[in-house]
């Protein structure tokens, strides 16, 4: 059931959000997947009783109205303990919610607790050495993605129908792509930071994950400041809209079945009506290693009064802490100089394209402690070669719509990206619903 179907069954009185939130609670209790680190059971069922009472009183929040959600264990939540999956912050409980978390909260979404991650959302497996590892719901061996596993997990395993995540370097992306999930990281800023837990200051950005395009549509449009209120029509269609293929760079040392899945997507865009133009994209080399310092700096600045307890980080986390202190001023200077260069290089591609089509990981979901994956024929780090294809829109702040794009023959989801310029979101779903519809990907979906 998607938000949409939900919504419509709530108002017609067929379910009420209490029995959508029980429902819930249960698949969670019973849930294998370590997606969730609190869950907020009593809170939850007051909330859900109570937004019913105003549906009965004629009040009416819109699309979100009783749905139950869950916010990644970054996003502050009054009175809820926050954890950011470390042990510094184990019992840290706020005294207010994130921005993010009022306004969905103020459409009526209903918050049954806080999902799982990577330790202080810096890596890409969810591997926590705190919290237990999450695990992907089509393989349970294999990682949901990072840093927002949880969020991923919950919502491909329908806990939740939608879940908060964070992206830093992939973070919403990369769990969407490995659990088959959509993802929205929109444009720097457009939904507020206030209230997470950063780890970059310059590049942590906030979004929705979810089943399908349109209720990750309805999500944003509740998070985002200053929304349009667009939500893709039931027939998307893409006539007049020019959609960019990239000839270098992002089709490099692919996943054989990636490759075919995402190149198949694109023959699609075709066959319904957009037009399809190859571009050449900048060094994103270099925009990605630029990345990697300021990444590195500001989480290490940000971190730095607690590395004292040394035990208490978990071992990737500390290296990549300590890394960020060798880093010299000057170098940290270049990399904004840089960001800066490659930002007026990469906006000259929207004059040729209105969005651009690339692969979202070079590889399904790696196993649970693999460190290094095979690719056309070469082993590369797990996480380096994860984020490759990611960290640029970070550092470039640009919006990048994760969905998926077919199966691998075992089983396994293959993700694409639709990025396009700052607060060009309505256009990346209008493109990824008509995609979603073309493609007919609600058949592949084996878990309810």
């Amino acid at each position: 059931m998607t938000i949409q179907e939900a919504a419509a069954a709530l108002r017609a009185r067929k379910i009420s959000s209490a029995e959508m939130v029980e429902e819930s609670l249960r698949r969670t209790a019973r849930d294998r997947l370590n997606a969730f680190i609190t869950v907020t059971a009593d809170a939850a069922r007051a909330e859900a009783k109570e937004r019913d009472a105003e549906l009965a009183r004629g009040i009416d929040r819109g699309p979100l109205h009783g749905i139950p959600i869950a916010h990644k264990d970054l996003i502050l939540t009054r009175g809820v303990r926050t954890t950011a999956g470390s042990k510094i912050l184990a019992d840290f409980i706020p005294d207010e919610d994130a921005a993010a978390a009022v306004r969905l909260r103020e459409a009526g979404a209903v918050s049954i607790g806080k999902t799982g991650l990577h330790e202080l959302a810096y890596g890409i497996t969810s591997t926590n050495p705190h919290f237990g590892p999450v695990r992907n719901p089509w393989d349970p061996e294999r990682i949901p993605g990072g840093s927002s596993g949880g969020s991923g997990a919950a919502v491909a395993a329908a806990l939740v129908f939608m879940a908060t995540g964070t992206d830093t370097g992939g973070s919403i992306r990369i769990p969407s792509s490995f659990c088959g999930t959509v993802g929205l990281k929109p444009t720097y800023e457009r939904v507020s930071r206030r209230g997470v837990i950063p780890l970059s200051m310059t590049m942590d950005h906030i979004g929705p994950m979810t089943r399908t395009v349109r209720d990750a549509a309805i999500c944003f449009q509740a998070m985002a400041e200053n929304p349009s209120g667009y939500v893709p029509a039931a027939q998307a269609e893409l006539r007049g809209l020019r959609i960019g293929v990239p000839r270098n760079f992002y089709f490099d040392s692919l996943d054989a079945e990636v490759a075919a899945a995402v190149r198949g997507a694109i023959q699609t865009v075709e066959v319904i009506g957009g037009q399809v133009v190859e571009v050449t994209v900048p060094d994103m080399d270099a925009i990605n290693a630029a990345g990697r310092v300021l990444l590195l700096v500001e989480a290490a600045a940000h971190w730095r009064p607690h590395l004292h307890r040394r035990g208490d980080f978990g071992a990737d986390v500390l290296a990549l802490l300590d890394q960020g202190r060798l880093i010299l001023g000057i170098d940290y200077a270049d990399a904004l100089r840089l960001r800066r260069i490659y930002a007026r290089q990469f906006s000259k591609l929207w004059s040729e394209a209105d969005c651009l089509i690339v692969p979202s990981t070079p590889t399904p979901a790696p196993k649970i402690g693999e460190m290094t994956v095979e690719v056309a024929g070469k082993r590369d780090d797990v996480r380096m070669i994860t984020t490759r294809l990611m960290r640029a829109v970070n550092v470039l702040g640009i919006p990048s719509l994760a969905m998926p794009c077919g199966f691998t023959r075992s089983g396994l989801p293959v993700g694409m990206q639709i990025l396009g310029p700052a607060r060009s979101e309505d256009t990346l779903l209008r493109v990824g619903a008509a995609l979603e519809d073309a493609l007919n990907l609600a058949r592949w979906w084996k878990l309810s």
